[in-house]
Protein backbone atom coordinates (compact mmCIF):
# COMPACT_ATOMS: atom_id res chain seq x y z
CA UNK A 1 0.00 0.00 0.00
CA UNK A 2 1.36 3.42 -0.98
CA UNK A 3 0.93 5.71 2.02
CA UNK A 4 2.29 8.96 0.61
CA UNK A 5 1.58 11.10 -2.41
CA UNK A 6 4.78 12.59 -3.74
CA UNK A 7 5.86 14.91 -6.54
CA UNK A 8 2.38 16.25 -7.26
CA UNK A 9 -0.11 17.99 -4.99
CA UNK A 10 -2.66 20.77 -4.96
CA UNK A 11 -0.74 22.08 -1.94
CA UNK A 12 2.30 22.87 -4.08
CA UNK A 13 0.28 23.68 -7.21
CA UNK A 14 1.89 20.79 -9.06
CA UNK A 15 0.67 17.75 -10.99
CA UNK A 16 2.05 14.87 -12.99
CA UNK A 17 1.99 14.89 -16.78
CA UNK A 18 0.60 11.35 -16.69
CA UNK A 19 -2.11 10.50 -14.18
CA UNK A 20 -2.36 6.75 -14.74
CA UNK A 21 1.29 5.70 -14.77
CA UNK A 22 3.18 6.95 -11.72
CA UNK A 23 6.22 5.43 -10.04
CA UNK A 24 5.10 4.80 -6.44
CA UNK A 25 8.56 5.26 -4.95
CA UNK A 26 9.48 8.61 -6.54
CA UNK A 27 6.10 9.93 -7.58
CA UNK A 28 7.55 10.67 -11.01
CA UNK A 29 5.77 9.84 -14.22
CA UNK A 30 6.84 6.37 -15.29
CA UNK A 31 7.99 8.02 -18.52
CA UNK A 32 9.71 11.34 -17.81
CA UNK A 33 10.01 12.94 -21.23
CA UNK A 34 12.49 15.47 -22.56
CA UNK A 35 10.44 18.49 -23.56
CA UNK A 36 8.06 18.56 -20.59
CA UNK A 37 7.74 22.07 -19.15
CA UNK A 38 7.82 20.78 -15.58
CA UNK A 39 4.31 20.56 -14.11
CA UNK A 40 5.38 18.20 -11.30
CA UNK A 41 7.12 19.17 -8.06
CA UNK A 42 10.55 18.22 -9.38
CA UNK A 43 9.93 20.28 -12.49
CA UNK A 44 8.68 23.31 -10.58
CA UNK A 45 11.64 23.03 -8.21
CA UNK A 46 13.94 23.26 -11.25
CA UNK A 47 12.93 26.88 -11.74
CA UNK A 48 11.45 28.03 -8.38
CA UNK A 49 13.73 26.14 -6.00
CA UNK A 50 12.97 26.39 -2.27
CA UNK A 51 9.67 28.20 -2.91
CA UNK A 52 8.21 24.78 -3.70
CA UNK A 53 8.95 23.52 -0.17
CA UNK A 54 5.93 25.43 1.09
CA UNK A 55 2.18 25.07 0.43
CA UNK A 56 0.79 27.70 -1.92
CA UNK A 57 -0.75 30.21 -2.34
CA UNK A 58 0.44 31.49 1.04
CA UNK A 59 -1.90 33.57 3.18
CA UNK A 60 -5.27 32.32 1.96
CA UNK A 61 -5.00 28.59 2.67
CA UNK A 62 -4.58 26.11 5.45
CA UNK A 63 -3.10 22.72 4.65
CA UNK A 64 -2.97 19.25 6.13
CA UNK A 65 -1.04 16.08 5.38
CA UNK A 66 -2.07 13.90 2.43
CA UNK A 67 -0.31 10.87 3.87
CA UNK A 68 -2.51 7.84 4.42
CA UNK A 69 -1.20 6.67 7.78
CA UNK A 70 -1.52 2.95 8.58
CA UNK A 71 -3.71 3.73 11.59
CA UNK A 72 -6.12 6.54 12.42
CA UNK A 73 -9.32 7.14 14.38
CA UNK A 74 -11.43 5.46 11.70
CA UNK A 75 -9.87 2.17 12.83
CA UNK A 76 -11.93 2.39 16.01
CA UNK A 77 -15.68 2.17 16.45
CA UNK A 78 -17.90 3.65 19.13
CA UNK A 79 -19.80 1.12 21.23
CA UNK A 80 -23.39 1.56 22.32
CA UNK A 81 -25.56 -0.39 24.72
CA UNK A 82 -29.21 -0.97 25.60
CA UNK A 83 -28.76 -1.04 29.36
CA UNK A 84 -28.21 1.54 32.06
CA UNK A 85 -27.24 5.19 32.11
CA UNK A 86 -24.31 6.95 33.76
CA UNK A 87 -24.65 10.53 34.89
CA UNK A 88 -28.43 10.57 34.82
CA UNK A 89 -31.39 8.66 36.21
CA UNK A 90 -32.13 5.39 34.44
CA UNK A 91 -35.41 6.71 33.12
CA UNK A 92 -36.28 6.80 29.42
CA UNK A 93 -38.04 10.13 29.86
CA UNK A 94 -34.90 11.71 31.30
CA UNK A 95 -32.08 9.83 29.57
CA UNK A 96 -32.40 11.67 26.25
CA UNK A 97 -29.51 13.11 24.31
CA UNK A 98 -30.57 16.70 24.94
CA UNK A 99 -29.82 16.11 28.63
CA UNK A 100 -26.21 15.07 28.09
CA UNK A 101 -23.92 17.44 30.00
CA UNK A 102 -21.04 18.68 27.83
CA UNK A 103 -19.77 21.33 30.21
CA UNK A 104 -16.42 20.84 31.85
CA UNK A 105 -13.98 22.65 34.13
CA UNK A 106 -10.30 22.48 33.28
CA UNK A 107 -7.11 23.56 35.03
CA UNK A 108 -5.63 22.50 38.35
CA UNK A 109 -8.30 24.30 40.35
CA UNK A 110 -11.06 23.70 37.80
CA UNK A 111 -11.66 27.40 37.37
CA UNK A 112 -11.83 27.48 33.58
CA UNK A 113 -15.40 26.73 32.58
CA UNK A 114 -16.05 25.48 29.05
CA UNK A 115 -19.34 24.74 27.33
CA UNK A 116 -17.85 22.04 25.12
CA UNK A 117 -14.71 19.87 25.52
CA UNK A 118 -13.04 21.88 22.77
CA UNK A 119 -10.19 24.39 22.77
CA UNK A 120 -9.31 26.28 19.60
CA UNK A 121 -5.57 25.91 19.22
CA UNK A 122 -2.94 28.50 18.43
CA UNK A 123 -3.72 30.66 15.40
CA UNK A 124 -0.83 33.05 15.16
CA UNK A 125 0.83 35.51 12.82
CA UNK A 126 -0.25 34.03 9.48
CA UNK A 127 -2.43 36.25 7.32
CA UNK A 128 -5.27 33.75 7.26
CA UNK A 129 -5.56 33.83 11.06
CA UNK A 130 -5.36 37.62 11.19
CA UNK A 131 -7.93 38.09 8.43
CA UNK A 132 -10.45 35.76 10.11
CA UNK A 133 -9.87 36.72 13.74
CA UNK A 134 -13.14 38.61 14.13
CA UNK A 135 -15.16 35.50 13.30
CA UNK A 136 -12.93 33.23 15.38
CA UNK A 137 -12.87 35.43 18.48
CA UNK A 138 -16.56 36.32 18.59
CA UNK A 139 -17.66 32.84 17.54
CA UNK A 140 -15.54 31.13 20.21
CA UNK A 141 -16.57 33.62 22.89
CA UNK A 142 -20.32 33.22 22.33
CA UNK A 143 -19.87 29.44 22.14
CA UNK A 144 -18.12 29.43 25.50
CA UNK A 145 -14.87 27.71 24.54
CA UNK A 146 -11.22 28.80 24.95
CA UNK A 147 -9.35 30.39 22.06
CA UNK A 148 -5.57 30.54 21.70
CA UNK A 149 -3.70 33.43 20.14
CA UNK A 150 -0.74 31.77 18.46
CA UNK A 151 2.92 32.64 18.28
CA UNK A 152 4.67 35.67 16.77
CA UNK A 153 1.68 38.05 16.73
CA UNK A 154 3.53 40.91 18.43
CA UNK A 155 6.73 40.38 16.49
CA UNK A 156 4.86 40.46 13.20
CA UNK A 157 2.69 43.44 14.12
CA UNK A 158 3.89 46.44 12.05
CA UNK A 159 2.30 48.75 14.61
CA UNK A 160 4.05 47.18 17.60
CA UNK A 161 6.21 49.44 19.72
CA UNK A 162 9.39 47.76 20.92
CA UNK A 163 11.65 49.42 23.47
CA UNK A 164 15.03 47.93 24.44
CA UNK A 165 14.06 44.68 22.76
CA UNK A 166 10.74 44.33 24.62
CA UNK A 167 7.25 44.92 23.27
CA UNK A 168 5.36 47.63 25.13
CA UNK A 169 2.41 47.99 22.76
CA UNK A 170 0.91 45.80 20.03
CA UNK A 171 -2.32 46.95 18.37
CA UNK A 172 -2.84 43.54 16.77
CA UNK A 173 -2.50 41.54 19.98
CA UNK A 174 -4.70 44.07 21.76
CA UNK A 175 -7.34 43.74 19.03
CA UNK A 176 -7.36 39.96 19.29
CA UNK A 177 -7.66 39.94 23.06
CA UNK A 178 -10.34 42.61 23.24
CA UNK A 179 -12.56 41.00 20.60
CA UNK A 180 -12.79 37.80 22.61
CA UNK A 181 -13.20 39.47 26.00
CA UNK A 182 -15.90 41.82 24.76
CA UNK A 183 -18.09 38.89 23.72
CA UNK A 184 -17.20 36.43 26.49
CA UNK A 185 -20.36 35.11 28.14
CA UNK A 186 -20.89 34.38 31.85
CA UNK A 187 -17.25 33.54 32.48
CA UNK A 188 -17.14 30.62 30.05
CA UNK A 189 -13.99 30.05 28.06
CA UNK A 190 -10.73 31.98 28.26
CA UNK A 191 -8.37 33.74 25.87
CA UNK A 192 -4.89 32.19 25.89
CA UNK A 193 -1.67 33.78 24.61
CA UNK A 194 0.89 31.36 23.22
CA UNK A 195 4.60 32.20 23.35
CA UNK A 196 7.58 30.73 21.51
CA UNK A 197 11.28 31.59 21.78
CA UNK A 198 10.94 34.90 19.90
CA UNK A 199 7.90 35.91 21.96
CA UNK A 200 9.86 35.19 25.12
CA UNK A 201 12.73 37.39 23.94
CA UNK A 202 10.25 40.18 23.18
CA UNK A 203 8.68 39.81 26.65
CA UNK A 204 5.25 39.21 25.12
CA UNK A 205 3.98 37.39 28.20
CA UNK A 206 4.78 40.32 30.50
CA UNK A 207 3.00 42.73 28.17
CA UNK A 208 -0.02 40.45 27.73
CA UNK A 209 -0.42 39.84 31.47
CA UNK A 210 0.23 43.35 32.76
CA UNK A 211 -1.33 45.44 29.99
CA UNK A 212 -4.03 43.26 28.45
CA UNK A 213 -5.23 41.32 31.49
CA UNK A 214 -4.28 37.92 30.09
CA UNK A 215 -4.57 35.14 32.69
CA UNK A 216 -3.48 32.13 30.62
CA UNK A 217 -0.11 31.66 28.92
CA UNK A 218 0.71 28.68 26.71
CA UNK A 219 4.36 27.72 26.30
CA UNK A 220 5.09 26.24 22.90
CA UNK A 221 7.60 23.52 22.21
CA UNK A 222 6.23 22.93 18.74
CA UNK A 223 3.40 21.37 16.77
CA UNK A 224 2.47 18.34 14.73
CA UNK A 225 2.87 20.03 11.34
CA UNK A 226 6.63 20.62 11.55
CA UNK A 227 9.63 20.21 13.83
CA UNK A 228 11.19 23.61 13.20
CA UNK A 229 10.06 27.11 14.10
CA UNK A 230 7.22 28.98 12.46
CA UNK A 231 7.48 30.38 8.95
CA UNK A 232 5.69 33.05 6.99
CA UNK A 233 6.30 34.71 3.65
CA UNK A 234 7.02 38.46 3.49
CA UNK A 235 6.26 40.35 0.28
CA UNK A 236 7.65 43.74 1.36
CA UNK A 237 11.35 44.65 1.64
CA UNK A 238 10.92 47.21 4.42
CA UNK A 239 8.81 44.75 6.40
CA UNK A 240 11.43 42.04 5.96
CA UNK A 241 14.09 44.41 7.28
CA UNK A 242 11.88 45.34 10.22
CA UNK A 243 11.43 41.70 11.16
CA UNK A 244 15.15 41.05 10.93
CA UNK A 245 15.72 44.00 13.26
CA UNK A 246 13.24 42.40 15.67
CA UNK A 247 15.35 39.26 15.84
CA UNK A 248 13.79 36.93 13.26
CA UNK A 249 15.72 34.90 10.71
CA UNK A 250 15.06 36.20 7.17
CA UNK A 251 16.00 34.27 4.03
CA UNK A 252 17.48 35.72 1.89
CA UNK A 253 19.06 38.53 3.90
CA UNK A 254 17.04 41.71 3.21
CA UNK A 255 19.98 43.87 4.33
CA UNK A 256 22.17 42.57 1.51
CA UNK A 257 22.35 45.20 -1.26
CA UNK A 258 22.41 42.50 -3.94
CA UNK A 259 19.36 40.77 -2.46
CA UNK A 260 17.48 44.05 -2.13
CA UNK A 261 18.21 44.94 -5.75
CA UNK A 262 17.11 41.51 -6.97
CA UNK A 263 13.86 41.86 -5.03
CA UNK A 264 13.21 45.33 -6.47
CA UNK A 265 13.75 43.95 -9.97
CA UNK A 266 11.17 41.23 -9.35
CA UNK A 267 13.62 38.33 -9.55
CA UNK A 268 11.96 36.92 -6.44
CA UNK A 269 8.81 38.08 -4.70
CA UNK A 270 8.94 36.81 -1.11
CA UNK A 271 11.27 36.60 1.87
CA UNK A 272 11.01 33.66 4.25
CA UNK A 273 10.66 34.61 7.92
CA UNK A 274 11.66 31.82 10.29
CA UNK A 275 11.44 31.35 14.05
CA UNK A 276 14.24 29.67 15.94
CA UNK A 277 14.02 26.24 17.52
CA UNK A 278 13.99 26.06 21.29
CA UNK A 279 16.54 24.27 23.46
CA UNK A 280 14.54 22.52 26.14
CA UNK A 281 15.94 21.58 29.54
CA UNK A 282 14.09 20.61 32.69
CA UNK A 283 15.77 23.39 34.64
CA UNK A 284 14.88 25.96 32.01
CA UNK A 285 11.26 24.79 31.83
CA UNK A 286 10.76 24.86 35.58
CA UNK A 287 12.32 28.31 35.81
CA UNK A 288 10.12 29.62 32.99
CA UNK A 289 6.93 28.35 34.63
CA UNK A 290 7.92 29.93 37.92
CA UNK A 291 8.76 33.20 36.16
CA UNK A 292 5.31 33.28 34.52
CA UNK A 293 3.63 32.69 37.86
CA UNK A 294 5.59 35.53 39.44
CA UNK A 295 4.52 37.77 36.58
CA UNK A 296 0.88 37.04 37.36
CA UNK A 297 -0.14 34.19 35.07
CA UNK A 298 -3.05 32.31 36.69
CA UNK A 299 -3.00 29.43 34.22
CA UNK A 300 -0.04 27.91 32.41
CA UNK A 301 -0.15 25.29 29.69
CA UNK A 302 2.25 23.61 27.30
CA UNK A 303 1.76 22.80 23.63
CA UNK A 304 4.04 20.07 22.31
CA UNK A 305 4.29 18.36 18.96
CA UNK A 306 4.85 15.05 17.22
CA UNK A 307 8.38 14.54 18.49
CA UNK A 308 10.09 11.34 19.57
CA UNK A 309 8.62 9.37 22.52
CA UNK A 310 11.35 10.64 24.86
CA UNK A 311 10.20 14.21 24.21
CA UNK A 312 6.61 13.29 24.97
CA UNK A 313 7.83 11.75 28.22
CA UNK A 314 9.68 14.99 28.97
CA UNK A 315 6.56 17.03 28.32
CA UNK A 316 4.43 14.95 30.68
CA UNK A 317 7.09 14.69 33.38
CA UNK A 318 8.02 18.38 33.31
CA UNK A 319 4.35 19.42 33.35
CA UNK A 320 3.75 17.04 36.24
CA UNK A 321 6.62 18.47 38.25
CA UNK A 322 5.74 22.08 37.45
CA UNK A 323 2.04 21.42 38.04
CA UNK A 324 0.93 23.17 34.88
CA UNK A 325 -2.80 23.39 34.24
CA UNK A 326 -3.02 21.58 30.94
CA UNK A 327 -0.94 20.01 28.19
CA UNK A 328 -1.87 19.87 24.51
CA UNK A 329 -0.33 17.03 22.51
CA UNK A 330 -0.31 17.68 18.77
CA UNK A 331 0.52 14.88 16.35
CA UNK A 332 1.56 14.48 12.75
CA UNK A 333 -1.05 14.80 10.05
CA UNK A 334 -3.00 17.78 11.33
CA UNK A 335 -2.99 21.23 9.80
CA UNK A 336 -1.11 24.45 9.42
CA UNK A 337 -1.20 27.88 7.90
CA UNK A 338 2.42 27.61 6.81
CA UNK A 339 4.70 24.56 7.12
CA UNK A 340 7.13 22.79 4.77
CA UNK A 341 4.93 20.47 2.74
CA UNK A 342 7.11 17.36 2.65
CA UNK A 343 7.97 17.77 6.33
CA UNK A 344 4.30 17.88 7.25
CA UNK A 345 3.69 14.64 5.35
CA UNK A 346 6.78 12.69 6.31
CA UNK A 347 7.82 13.89 9.77
CA UNK A 348 6.58 13.01 13.24
CA UNK A 349 4.48 10.44 15.06
CA UNK A 350 0.85 10.27 13.86
CA UNK A 351 -2.16 10.69 16.09
CA UNK A 352 -3.21 7.28 17.35
CA UNK A 353 0.39 6.22 17.94
CA UNK A 354 1.37 9.37 19.85
CA UNK A 355 -1.87 9.57 21.82
CA UNK A 356 -1.56 5.91 22.83
CA UNK A 357 1.93 6.57 24.13
CA UNK A 358 0.64 9.61 26.01
CA UNK A 359 -1.99 7.46 27.74
CA UNK A 360 0.61 4.90 28.80
CA UNK A 361 2.94 7.58 30.11
CA UNK A 362 0.12 9.26 32.03
CA UNK A 363 -0.94 5.92 33.52
CA UNK A 364 2.59 5.34 34.72
CA UNK A 365 2.86 8.75 36.37
CA UNK A 366 -0.60 8.41 37.92
CA UNK A 367 0.33 5.02 39.39
CA UNK A 368 3.23 6.74 41.11
CA UNK A 369 0.89 9.36 42.56
CA UNK A 370 2.21 12.21 40.43
CA UNK A 371 0.20 15.18 39.17
CA UNK A 372 -1.32 14.70 35.71
CA UNK A 373 -2.23 17.94 33.96
CA UNK A 374 -5.48 18.07 32.03
CA UNK A 375 -4.52 16.74 28.60
CA UNK A 376 -5.81 17.75 25.20
CA UNK A 377 -5.27 15.81 21.98
CA UNK A 378 -4.80 17.71 18.71
CA UNK A 379 -4.36 16.97 14.99
CA UNK A 380 -7.06 16.69 12.38
CA UNK A 381 -10.13 16.62 14.61
CA UNK A 382 -13.18 17.88 12.72
CA UNK A 383 -16.33 15.96 13.73
CA UNK A 384 -18.15 14.71 16.79
CA UNK A 385 -17.24 11.04 16.34
CA UNK A 386 -13.53 11.93 16.26
CA UNK A 387 -13.94 14.04 19.38
CA UNK A 388 -15.63 11.15 21.18
CA UNK A 389 -12.93 8.70 20.11
CA UNK A 390 -10.15 11.08 21.15
CA UNK A 391 -11.68 11.59 24.59
CA UNK A 392 -12.19 7.83 25.00
CA UNK A 393 -8.71 6.92 23.78
CA UNK A 394 -7.11 9.12 26.43
CA UNK A 395 -9.65 8.72 29.24
CA UNK A 396 -9.59 9.67 32.04
CA UNK A 397 -6.68 12.05 31.45
CA UNK A 398 -7.83 13.73 28.24
CA UNK A 399 -10.25 16.52 29.10
CA UNK A 400 -10.54 18.33 25.78
CA UNK A 401 -9.81 18.19 22.08
CA UNK A 402 -7.81 20.97 20.47
CA UNK A 403 -9.01 22.05 17.03
CA UNK A 404 -7.83 24.81 14.70
CA UNK A 405 -8.18 24.07 11.00
CA UNK A 406 -11.84 22.98 11.14
CA UNK A 407 -13.06 25.96 13.23
CA UNK A 408 -11.12 28.28 10.95
CA UNK A 409 -12.81 26.69 7.93
CA UNK A 410 -16.24 27.29 9.48
CA UNK A 411 -15.38 30.92 10.19
CA UNK A 412 -14.05 31.42 6.67
CA UNK A 413 -17.18 29.92 5.09
CA UNK A 414 -19.40 32.09 7.26
CA UNK A 415 -17.41 35.18 6.28
CA UNK A 416 -17.57 34.30 2.59
CA UNK A 417 -21.33 33.77 2.74
CA UNK A 418 -21.67 37.21 4.31
CA UNK A 419 -19.64 38.77 1.50
CA UNK A 420 -21.77 37.07 -1.13
CA UNK A 421 -24.90 38.36 0.59
CA UNK A 422 -23.51 41.91 0.57
CA UNK A 423 -22.73 41.54 -3.14
CA UNK A 424 -26.18 39.99 -3.77
CA UNK A 425 -24.45 36.99 -5.32
CA UNK A 426 -25.50 34.19 -2.97
CA UNK A 427 -24.66 30.79 -4.55
CA UNK A 428 -27.71 28.80 -5.59
CA UNK A 429 -26.98 25.92 -3.19
CA UNK A 430 -27.14 28.44 -0.32
CA UNK A 431 -29.87 30.66 -1.76
CA UNK A 432 -32.38 27.83 -1.35
CA UNK A 433 -32.22 28.58 2.38
CA UNK A 434 -32.48 32.33 1.92
CA UNK A 435 -30.43 35.44 1.21
CA UNK A 436 -30.01 36.96 4.68
CA UNK A 437 -28.04 35.78 7.74
CA UNK A 438 -31.29 35.20 9.62
CA UNK A 439 -32.50 32.85 6.89
CA UNK A 440 -29.29 31.01 6.07
CA UNK A 441 -27.68 30.45 9.48
CA UNK A 442 -29.85 28.02 11.40
CA UNK A 443 -28.72 29.38 14.78
CA UNK A 444 -29.54 33.01 13.94
CA UNK A 445 -32.95 33.09 15.65
CA UNK A 446 -31.47 31.72 18.89
CA UNK A 447 -28.62 34.24 18.81
CA UNK A 448 -30.98 37.08 17.99
CA UNK A 449 -33.00 36.23 21.09
CA UNK A 450 -29.83 36.01 23.21
CA UNK A 451 -28.21 39.21 22.04
CA UNK A 452 -31.09 41.42 20.92
CA UNK A 453 -29.86 44.44 18.99
CA UNK A 454 -26.26 43.29 19.40
CA UNK A 455 -27.01 40.43 17.02
CA UNK A 456 -26.43 42.86 14.15
CA UNK A 457 -22.83 43.27 15.36
CA UNK A 458 -22.08 39.55 15.12
CA UNK A 459 -20.17 38.97 11.85
CA UNK A 460 -21.17 36.10 9.62
CA UNK A 461 -17.77 34.50 10.25
CA UNK A 462 -18.73 34.19 13.91
CA UNK A 463 -22.15 32.85 12.91
CA UNK A 464 -20.38 30.20 10.87
CA UNK A 465 -18.15 29.13 13.74
CA UNK A 466 -20.97 29.14 16.30
CA UNK A 467 -23.28 27.16 14.02
CA UNK A 468 -20.57 24.58 13.34
CA UNK A 469 -19.99 24.23 17.08
CA UNK A 470 -23.74 23.79 17.58
CA UNK A 471 -23.58 20.85 15.17
CA UNK A 472 -20.68 19.31 17.11
CA UNK A 473 -22.57 19.90 20.36
CA UNK A 474 -25.66 18.01 19.25
CA UNK A 475 -23.73 15.28 17.45
CA UNK A 476 -21.56 14.57 20.48
CA UNK A 477 -24.59 14.46 22.75
CA UNK A 478 -26.20 11.85 20.49
CA UNK A 479 -23.12 9.63 20.48
CA UNK A 480 -22.77 9.87 24.25
CA UNK A 481 -26.43 9.08 24.82
CA UNK A 482 -26.06 5.99 22.64
CA UNK A 483 -23.19 4.87 24.85
CA UNK A 484 -25.33 5.73 27.90
CA UNK A 485 -22.77 8.30 29.08
CA UNK A 486 -24.61 11.48 30.05
CA UNK A 487 -21.63 13.51 31.26
CA UNK A 488 -18.09 13.79 29.92
CA UNK A 489 -16.52 12.35 33.06
CA UNK A 490 -18.08 8.96 32.30
CA UNK A 491 -16.49 8.51 28.86
CA UNK A 492 -14.01 5.66 29.18
CA UNK A 493 -11.67 3.61 27.03
CA UNK A 494 -14.13 0.73 26.82
CA UNK A 495 -16.57 3.02 24.98
CA UNK A 496 -14.59 2.29 21.81
CA UNK A 497 -13.28 -0.89 20.20
CA UNK A 498 -10.39 -1.47 17.82
CA UNK A 499 -11.49 -2.71 14.40
CA UNK A 500 -8.15 -4.30 13.60
CA UNK A 501 -5.68 -6.27 15.66
CA UNK A 502 -3.01 -3.70 14.75
CA UNK A 503 -5.14 -0.90 16.20
CA UNK A 504 -5.65 -2.97 19.36
CA UNK A 505 -1.92 -3.64 19.67
CA UNK A 506 -0.92 0.02 19.28
CA UNK A 507 -3.62 1.49 21.52
CA UNK A 508 -4.36 -1.25 24.09
CA UNK A 509 -8.01 -0.70 23.18
CA UNK A 510 -9.74 -4.06 23.04
CA UNK A 511 -10.18 -5.71 19.65
CA UNK A 512 -13.83 -5.68 18.66
CA UNK A 513 -14.07 -9.49 18.62
CA UNK A 514 -12.82 -9.62 22.22
CA UNK A 515 -15.04 -6.86 23.64
CA UNK A 516 -17.27 -7.96 26.57
CA UNK A 517 -15.90 -11.49 26.35
CA UNK A 518 -16.16 -12.16 30.06
CA UNK A 519 -19.63 -10.65 30.34
CA UNK A 520 -20.81 -12.57 27.28
CA UNK A 521 -19.65 -15.83 28.82
CA UNK A 522 -21.42 -14.97 32.04
CA UNK A 523 -24.69 -14.16 30.25
CA UNK A 524 -24.64 -17.24 28.05
CA UNK A 525 -23.61 -19.62 30.81
CA UNK A 526 -26.45 -18.70 33.20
Amino acid sequence: MVMSRINASAATLTKNRTDDSISPSSGMCATCIDGCVGMCEIGKSAYRGAEVIYPQPYGIITTASEKNYPLDLSHFTILGTVVGAKGIEENSDKAIFANVDLERKIGIDGNIKIKLPIVIGGLGSTAIAKNNWEGLAIGAAITGIPLTIGENVCGMDPGAKIVNGHVVHSPELERRVKLYKEWQQDGYGIIIVQTNIEDTKLNVDEYAISQLGIEAIELKWGQGAKDIGGEVMIENLDRARMLKDRGYVLIPDPDSPAVAEAFKQGKFKEFERHSRVGMITEEGFMARVEELRQRGAKYISLKTGAYRPADLARALKFCSKAKVDFLTIDSAGGGTGMSPWRMMNEWGIPGVYLWSQAFRFAERLAAEGEHIPDIGFASGFAFEDQIFKGLALGAPYVKFISMARAPLAAAMVGKTIGKRMAEKQVPVYIERFGTTPEEVFVTASELKQRFGNDFERIPTGALGLYTYMQRLDEGLRQLMAGSRKFALEYISRDDIAALTEEAAKVSDIRYVMEVDKEEVDKILDT
